[in-house]
């Protein structure tokens, strides 16, 4: 146990320690029937090996995969024929989901022809929520807790925003959305203001995916370091201080751990939205 590991060589329990060892990727996994050793790979130059937040996110997206292609299996049958009726149970609250994110987050903030952005909201929204979930699991890891992996996120939003800005204003309105100069200045006034506009135009393009990466990074390593730091001191108080000194650490444990699942869902939310207003900003540049 990461608890376990925690402990000094003289045998005193070092609370940070425990809360890096948990957060920190890793090329070994600990489960209930001990430590395994994960496989490494080198193609070259490159590192290919499966580490800890590698296989949490194999384990995501496998997850995602399964029940988006079963509701959406539960959907169609129950839809065929022109049935009224939708689909029942958990396919029922996935496809409740769905049509939130497709009609108040993709479409209402991208606009007309938003429609071939929705299968990438979707996704991105549900592959974050489970990464953000799988941290909150006994023996478990949260990928979004790693800032290579919310930085890799960010990028491919970042290509997504751009590639639909260029296909949106074409090659000449798309320059524009960098090299901007605004309407109605004078002659003389063009270059310098052009000379300004410029690099803040592009600054403001970088911190769109920085904001991303950080804003979903920081929180999901906020809560869970809270959630382990409440952890540690009622191992600290021992078994004969739980009843006085770790009571309250361990209520406050708990409730931290029900918020957490709420902010798994909020920060997934967040990503999907602000994806979708970097998209529709950029379409509607002009």
């Amino acid at each position: 146990m990461p608890l376990l590991r925690a402990a000094l060589p003289e045998g005193e329990f070092d609370i940070s320690e425990m809360i890096l060892h948990h957060l920190a990727d890793s090329p070994q996994w600990e489960t209930p029937f001990g430590v395994v050793q994960l496989p490494t790979l080198h193609l070259g130059p490159l590192d290919l090996s499966i580490t800890k937040h590698v296989l949490f996110m194999m384990i995501a997206a496998v997850l995602v995969a399964g029940i988006l292609i079963l509701a959406a299996r539960d959907a169609r049958r129950e839809h065929a024929g022109g049935a009224e009726r939708g689909p029942r149970g958990a396919a029922n609250v996935v496809e409740a989901l769905i049509l939130f994110l497709r009609d108040e987050v993709a479409l209402r903030n991208i606009g007309h022809g938003g429609e071939r952005y929705v299968p990438y909201i979707i996704s991105v929204f549900f592959f974050i929520l489970f990464c953000n979930l799988l941290g909150l699991l006994p023996w478990g890891a949260s990928p979004t807790g790693n800032i290579s992996v919310t930085a890799t996120l960010a990028i491919i939003t970042f290509l997504v925003v751009e590639f639909a800005g260029m296909r949106e204003l074409g090659p000449a309105g798309y320059a524009r959305t960098i090299f901007y100069v605004p309407h109605g200045l004078p002659f003389f006034m063009k270059p310098i203001m052009l000379a300004i506009m410029t690099p803040v135009e592009f600054l403001g393009k970088l911190a769109k995916p920085f904001a991303l990466a950080i804003r979903l990074y920081a929180n999901m390593t906020a809560g869970h370091a809270v959630v382990l730091a409440l952890t540690g001191l009622v191992v600290l108080s021992g078994i004969g201080g739980v009843l006085y000194v770790g009571l309250a650490p361990l209520i406050m444990a708990v409730a931290i751990m029900v918020l957490e699942i709420f902010v798994a869902l909020l920060q997934a939310y967040i990503f999907a939205m602000l994806s979708s207003v970097f998209i529709g900003l950029i379409r509607h540049a002009h």
